[in-house]
């Protein structure tokens, strides 16, 4: 018969679950190692026995540097970070309320605390940005004014092209009513019209 399944549970007495953890501590170093040099991982593990005390395994560098490595990839910062943004927490509010004040001094708003200096910045502020603003302006206004030149002089090659192509048609009209219909009237009309067809349109230039 097979052996059963073992049910696991804590071991009541001391001495057997010293010995019993340090084998198991071995076995799953070994299993670390085997799998570090297997698969070319980075392994690194922590254990703390019932007494306290530490037991680390790290593969290829110092434990340290995988700790940072999970940090970065966890998302979790540390104790420094949080340290760190706690700190530059109220330079930040302070930076916010100084752009709300700046914001409301640009829309006219709370001018009264300002002195004559401030007033004089704010503008030269609001001065310089109205050139800006005019510049592309006028740059768009440009653009557009280009643009409507363009369709116009399209327009107006189309427009001379078709006053021409009537003109032809006419003009061919003319000749047949002139001229016996006839073979000839009708390859000399045709002769004409594939002639001016084909010369550039010279008052569209």
């Amino acid at each position: 018969m097979g052996r059963g399944r073992v049910e696991l549970k804590r071991i009541e007495n001391k001495i057997s679950r010293q010995v019993t953890f340090s084998k198991r501590r071995s076995g799953l170093w070994k299993k670390a190692n085997e799998i570090s040099v297997l698969c070319d991982a980075h392994v690194a593990l922590i254990v703390f026995s019932t007494k306290g005390k530490l037991f680390e395994f790290s593969s290829h560098s110092s434990m340290g540097r995988l700790l940072k490595r999970y940090e970065h990839h966890s998302g979790e910062p540390s104790e420094a970070k949080v340290e760190d943004l706690f700190h530059e927490y109220p330079k930040l509010v302070d930076r916010l309320q100084l752009l709300e004040r700046n914001m409301r001094n640009y829309a006219g708003e709370d001018l009264d605390p300002l002195s004559l200096r401030d007033l004089h910045s704010v503008e030269n502020q609001l001065g310089n940005a109205l050139k800006r603003i005019r510049t592309k302006k006028n740059q768009l206004m440009h653009e557009a004014i280009s643009q409507h030149q363009k369709k116009e002089k399209s327009l107006l090659h189309q427009n001379l092209t078709l006053k021409k192509e009537r003109w032809f048609r006419w003009s061919c009209r003319r000749r047949r009513f002139r001229l016996p219909y006839s073979g000839m009237a009708r390859r000399s009309c045709a002769k004409t019209m594939t002639f001016w067809s084909r010369q550039p349109n010279i008052y569209c230039r």
